[in-house]
């Protein structure tokens, strides 16, 4: 079974003026289609029984591989499972409420420091990965990753573990357009296009 680049569900322009049309256009059709390319390309190389499952087994089963696979898988299957995730995330006039935000002030003790973790750990990944917000054992906690590792694959590969409720892409291709060097603006412009709404699901199938 073949990946495929999923659909956004949104126009490329639905996110403006916070995130800019070319550049989530780029982001899709460009950057996730060659992960797709490439992940396809490890998916033939892998035993038979890894072959057809899909993604997000796959990603939690990193750890099984072949030790020679397991970079490739990391890199390429990582990188289109990522990317299919943030897409989900992303939407502009959804608000923070309900048990999630709850949660979040009694894990980070307001929504603000919350928000200032989550900054602080998009910030200081090195070079390029994610950051993450993810919950586990019912509390919630902030995480990063470099590349495209994920809180799925579990502490030994990705050095941290967690359900992902929400992810941003800090390599320099999901924001170089619009905010050059500007990391920080960036990520303080994501705030602008979380899709809480689906965070919330996220939340409510994890508890």
């Amino acid at each position: 079974m073949a990946y495929t680049l999923p659909e956004l569900g949104y126009a490329y322009n639905a996110l403006e003026p916070h995130f800019d049309a070319q550049t989530l256009e780029i982001h899709h059709s460009k950057h996730h289609q060659t992960y797709v390319n490439n992940a396809n390309g490890v998916r033939e190389t892998l035993p038979a029984e890894f072959q057809d499952l899909p993604v997000e087994e796959m990603m939690k089963r990193i750890g099984e591989l072949p030790a020679d696979k397991q970079m490739p898988a990391r890199n390429n299957i990582g990188g289109h499972a990522n990317h299919s995730f943030f897409w989900t995330l992303l939407k502009t006039g959804t608000e923070l409420k309900g048990s999630l935000k709850e949660a979040i002030e009694r894990d980070f003790g307001s929504v603000d420091a919350f928000k200032e973790a989550f900054e602080k750990a998009a910030q200081t990944r090195f070079a390029s990965g994610w950051a993450w917000l993810v919950v586990e054992n019912g509390k919630l906690a902030i995480v990063s990753t470099p590349n495209q590792d994920s809180p799925v694959m579990g502490k030994e590969i990705a050095g941290c573990s967690g359900t992902p409720l929400l992810t941003l892409d800090v390599w320099e291709h999901a924001y170089y357009l619009k905010f050059q060097n500007r990391r920080p603006e960036y990520i303080k412009t994501f705030w602008n296009v979380v899709n809480w709404d689906e965070v919330q699901r996220l939340y409510d199938s994890a508890n």
